[in-house]
């Protein structure tokens, strides 16, 4: 998988984050992922189509971290993941990507993007739009940890 495509969606989260919730990131080692199993509370996942290549994103939340997101982003501090939360993290992904296209757009690449699809619950399943690898970056801060999970076919 090419790091020049990987890239710009990790970039992308640190400053969204950074930008609208001031919230720094850690990002850790990027590994490889065999099973459809998210490694938080709640994810976002969204498909993107172009003539270069086909493939999904998604943004994992553990829930510390997500309520603590939508604290410094709007003031609210919601005791669990309800349909708030999940209508921000389908926002996030969408900024995270655009984002990314955005970048992608001036080295060449060009793609659509769908609308996300949220999906809640401890050990819910992610279900990539293409058949490539699955590279799983994860992020880490003081209220917990976020994972970008990347899969392109080439």
């Amino acid at each position: 998988m090419n790091v020049n495509f990987i890239n710009p969606f990790l970039a992308s989260l640190l400053n969204v984050l950074e930008t609208m919730a001031s919230m720094k990131l850690t990002p850790g080692k990027p590994n490889l992922k065999q099973d459809n199993i998210a490694k938080g509370d709640v994810s976002g996942l969204i498909g993107m189509v172009g003539p270069q290549t086909k493939g999904s994103l998604s943004i994992t939340f553990e829930a510390p971290l997500i309520l603590e997101i939508m604290h410094k982003m709007l003031g609210e501090k919601p005791q669990n993941i309800n349909e708030e939360i999940t209508d921000l993290v389908g926002e996030l992904t969408n900024m995270v990507t655009g984002g990314a296209k955005k970048l992608l757009g001036e080295k060449g690449y060009d793609f659509e993007m769908a609308t996300p699809v949220v999906v809640s619950g401890k050990a819910h399943t992610i279900a990539h739009k293409s058949d490539g690898q699955k590279i799983v970056m994860p992020f880490s801060s003081e209220f917990g940890n976020a994972y970008i999970e990347i899969c392109f076919e080439r």
